[in-house]
């Protein structure tokens, strides 16, 4: 492979830079996989192929989508799930707390957070070995911005590339857009430019505090040897324990008590059963079932309920003007009792 054709700053073993995309279904992460990879085959002239893992592709779910280049001269031809990525990027921050997601990264490693936080906190919160962290607040641009957050995540993963040619990505985004949404180009380009632009970045060298954490692949507990008798439930499953915060893109329904009837219609529209309820009296002094608000941690921002109330007592509102995780403990305190 000559040097005058070498694009890619680095490569591992068998040739490849490679990207794994950490994301839930909604955020758009299998879509910027699509893009990347267009632009760096159609646009850098290298050899790339991308592949996304996910299950129901119910919003919430996890998802993660594959990139995986090599210079023009050399061929790809895998298609295994990125297990050492150059750079790993996390599309919600809130999939750190209940998942594992920097196996693989050493310390050459990059990882992009979609965060408002500092590199030095999400050092903190993902127990990096070593590497470079790169920080954007892809919510807030992406609300500002009026488009999903998936654009902003590719301006910050560019930058953090040092190779991936902007002008490439750009193009990819427009033609992405422009049969079906062709009004929504400009904005996706502003976003783009600014999650280039918006991004903190340090570096980290490994130290004795945390340690290097190697790729695994997940492996059942039950098999044809040790699987039991054909129907028993040994695990039933709790939906207390789930958390589809991860799924909101900037915005919350807010409950405004005030304009509450308890008519029960958001109740009933709401998929995953966020609202909290307790025995009292209305107004008339009748007893019936009174809605005390929200519980985030089950909520996933479709807003649905907020479309059927007809009485105006839930809004759509910025999440970050309100101390959602405060509403969420005092919810799951009442829950739990």
């Amino acid at each position: 492979m000559s040097e005058k054709k070498k694009i890619l700053p680095k490569a591992n073993k068998s040739g490849f830079y490679e990207i794994r995309m950490e994301s839930v279904g909604g955020l758009g992460a299998n879509l910027a996989g699509k893009i990347l990879a267009e632009a760096g085959v159609l646009g850098m002239g290298l050899n790339g192929v991308n592949f996304a893992s996910y299950g129901s592709e119910k919003k919430g779910t996890p998802v993660k989508s594959f990139v995986r280049f090599s210079e023009p001269d050399f061929e790809i031809r895998s298609n295994s799930p990125v297990e050492e990525p150059h750079i790993l990027v996390i599309f919600h921050e809130k999939m750190m707390k209940t998942m594992v997601l920097t196996q693989g990264v050493d310390e050459h490693g990059i990882v992009v957070v979609n965060t408002p936080r500092t590199p030095d906190e999400i050092r903190e919160e993902i127990k990096l070995y070593g590497g470079t962290i790169v920080c954007v607040d892809a919510i807030k641009i992406s609300v500002e911005e009026k488009v999903k957050l998936n654009t902003t995540m590719l301006g910050a993963i560019a930058r953090a590339s040092g190779f991936i040619d902007k002008t490439a990505l750009k193009n990819a985004i427009s033609d992405t857009f422009k049969k079906k949404y062709p009004h929504l180009i400009e904005a996706n380009l502003r976003a783009f430019d600014r999650g280039f632009s918006e991004v903190t970045i340090k570096q980290f060298a490994p130290d004795s505090r945390y340690e290097y954490v190697a790729f695994s692949r997940s492996v059942p507990d039950l098999g044809y040897a040790n699987a039991p008798i054909g129907g028993v439930i040994l695990n039933p499953g709790n939906s207390i324990t789930k958390d589809l915060s991860a799924s909101r893109t900037g915005y919350i329904p807010l409950f405004i008590k005030d304009k509450c009837t308890n008519c029960g219609e958001c109740e009933i529209t709401c998929p995953d059963y966020c609202f909290v309820w307790q025995k009292g009296l209305d107004k008339h002094g009748k007893e019936k079932n009174i809605l005390l608000g929200i519980n985030y941690q089950f909520c996933k921002g479709c807003m649905k309920c907020v479309a059927i109330c007809k009485f105006d007592a839930l809004k759509k509102e910025l999440e970050a003007s309100h101390d959602v995780e405060a509403i969420t403990v005092k919810h799951m305190e009442f829950v739990l009792k």
